[in-house]
């Protein structure tokens, strides 16, 4: 029986560099909303037809991105490499309005860090269908699955 989802994501610890309390709590909601609902089913057959649940690592190799796609026993099925340039602006993009938006929160007015707030939505919404379509013919996903890949992309991008 099918069951396109991911039941648990690792980050490569070894990429990040630094996390501040805001990226390091926009991780954990990341995860824990990705594992809550998701779809996602990888392209390629396997031998068998597996077709989920699926464990996935997320690293960034010489500045590419790798998602290692395992079965649930853990099993590796595949790894995906995928060239970052078509993301490379929208994480610098998310890299400047999230920390106008963390700034924000501490000392604007309501109106400031909802309008800030909206940018920030509107470039994680962009990114995650630039993602979606990096991901086409490889990895079928949802846009709120894409959303959450994209933020926790983003902190595999951290340079401190």
């Amino acid at each position: 029986m099918a069951d396109p989802r991911i039941i648990d994501v690792t980050l490569d610890e070894r990429t990040i560099l630094w996390r501040s309390a805001d990226i390091e709590q926009e991780r954990r909601i990341a995860i824990f909303d990705l594992l809550e609902a998701n779809h996602f089913a990888p392209q390629r057959e396997t031998p068998d037809n597996y077709a989920g649940p699926y464990r996935i690592a997320l690293s960034v190799p010489e500045g590419r991105l790798a998602i290692d796609i395992a079965r649930e026993d853990g099993t590796l099925i595949e790894t995906l490499v995928l060239g970052m340039a078509r993301l490379r602006r929208p994480i610098r993009d998310y890299f400047a309005i999230c920390d106008s938006y963390y700034k924000a929160i501490r000392q604007a007015t309501p109106h400031e860090i909802e309008t800030i707030d909206m940018a920030r939505r509107g470039i994680h919404n962009e990114a995650a269908e630039a993602l979606r379509e990096r991901l086409d013919g490889k990895v079928e996903i949802d846009f709120d699955t894409a959303r959450r890949l994209f933020t926790l992309i983003c902190v595999l991008h951290i340079k401190g």
